[in-house]
């Protein structure tokens, strides 16, 4: 039972602190909706998906004003569509876009699953499939594309690696009218995770329930001001804190994903713990660190300070919830926190920095402009080089760069909303495309024989 000083601090955290849940998603299974032909397969995930996410956005909006607490999206996840294609990859741009259709139509904000795992191996299918990703991604407003190139178990599919470098350019290009928008609903992985709610790498894994409802909540906000009020603590007493407000955060997650849930008459999923931050001042990671001692972030010590943040995030969650899950940490995405706009914008932070940082924080190089010129090689190292991280370190690491067409360092790429706004970063002029043209397979480390 809550007290009145709990609802009173909930109250506050919503009003002055830019509490909210980030996102509630339903993840859905497509594997019975498989036919003999696209077109009918397509017909088959459109039903499918309006018939059990018709209710989504009404129950979110119903909760949302019943308890108080802002619920930003409603979004969807699906199983991976190259599975859902296999004997049509061809077409699978017909199923793509009837998922587009089902997203527009149920007022979802996006729906997450265009999707393929090719980190041990790209079969036929596969390939034919990952050609589709740039025409899905300009022809659609909502969908989502991910692709799994690597993980700790099975080494790095640098074959893979090196399409998807050129698949973020032909993106890029095929969206060069809205900035090289579709670059960022695209995400390469290593390590995936089957029950992310965040967009653009959620996906339904196929060792998923039917139906389930996982929710991600956010916070940054909260967190930088719980610090505020001890600006002397040292650095235990600030885990602590972020510990305890962490608790705190999840438990309005687990009562939003729970009633969700058992309205919806789906199982609950997980309640992701990330940080999410926004454009807004007030919400951003970037600042948590600053709060920590930072004179600016991007400066020595970051990286320490964010591996900090990152576990006492967790630390405090787990104790929050029974069903941790997604990816849980903290989100460094450049353009969409307002902190690290400003430090990029002002030269504070390198892609080099933002690298070491991916490998202490959730997922990787997120949201990060870059010039328009840049080589396809070039984007496939860094995809090669965030894959090592999180291959070496058991992790989830994943890049989201937009090469922006016809621009460069120094200017700036404007894409609105939650997405803001990002400063182009200069890219190390070194040529890895020998490297890169070498394909094959990257070994797995010898730590993940553990059976």
């Amino acid at each position: 039972m809550l007290n009145k000083n709990q609802v009173l601090e909930t109250i506050e955290m919503v009003e002055k602190e830019h509490l909210d849940i980030r996102t509630v998603t339903m993840g859905i299974s497509l594997l019975s909706c498989i036919r003999a032909d696209a077109k009918a397969t397509a017909e088959a995930v459109y039903d499918r998906v309006m018939r059990q996410a018709e209710g989504l956005v009404p129950t979110v909006l119903a909760l949302s004003r019943e308890y108080g607490i802002p619920i930003v999206n409603k979004r969807v996840s699906v199983t991976p569509v190259s599975l859902i294609t296999a004997a049509f990859p061809e077409e699978s741009g017909c199923v793509g876009r009837a998922l587009d259709r089902a997203a527009h139509a149920l007022g979802i904000d996006f729906l997450g699953g265009y999707s393929a795992l090719v980190h041990k191996g790209t079969a036929d299918h596969e390939a034919v499939f990952l050609n589709t990703i740039p025409e899905v991604l300009s022809e659609t407003e909502r969908i989502c594309a991910s692709v799994n190139v690597g993980s700790s178990r099975s080494g790095i599919n640098i074959d893979a690696v090196r399409r998807m470098g050129e698949i973020v350019k032909e993106t890029a290009e095929c969206t060069k009218d809205r900035g090289g928008i579709g670059c960022a609903k695209l995400v390469v992985f290593c390590n995936a995770v089957e029950d992310n709610p965040f967009m653009a790498g959620a996906f339904h894994g196929v060792g998923e329930a039917d139906s389930v409802i996982n929710v991600g909540v956010s916070g940054p906000g909260v967190v930088q001001h719980a610090l505020s009020f001890c600006p002397d603590a040292d650095l235990t007493d600030a885990a602590e804190v972020i510990k305890r407000t962490a608790f705190k955060i999840t438990r309005a997650g687990q009562l939003i994903a729970r009633e969700a849930a058992k309205r919806l008459g789906v199982r609950f999923g997980i309640v992701d713990l990330s940080l999410a931050p926004t454009p807004a001042r007030g919400d951003s990671v970037a600042h948590i660190l600053e709060e920590l001692g930072l004179s600016v972030v991007g400066c020595h010590g970051t990286t320490a300070a964010l591996a900090l943040l990152n576990d006492a995030v967790k630390k405090g969650g787990v104790m929050a919830s029974s069903r941790v899950g997604g990816l849980s940490g903290a989100f460094i995405p450049v353009s969409e926190d307002i902190g690290m706009i400003e430090a990029a914008e002002e030269g504070k932070i390198s892609l080099e920095k933002l690298e070491a940082m991916t490998s202490v924080c959730s997922v990787g190089l997120d949201m990060i402009a870059i010039p328009g010129d840049t080589p396809a090689t070039t984007i496939s190292a860094m995809i090669a080089d965030e894959a090592a991280i999180g291959m070496i370190n058991n992790k989830t690491t994943a890049v989201r760069v937009i090469p922006v067409p016809g621009k460069g360092v120094g200017e700036e790429v404007e894409f609105g909303g939650l997405l803001g706004r990002a400063p182009i970063l200069p890219v190390h002029g070194g040529d890895a495309s020998k490297f890169i043209g070498r394909g094959g397979l990257i070994p797995a480390p010898i730590h993940s024989f553990k059976n």
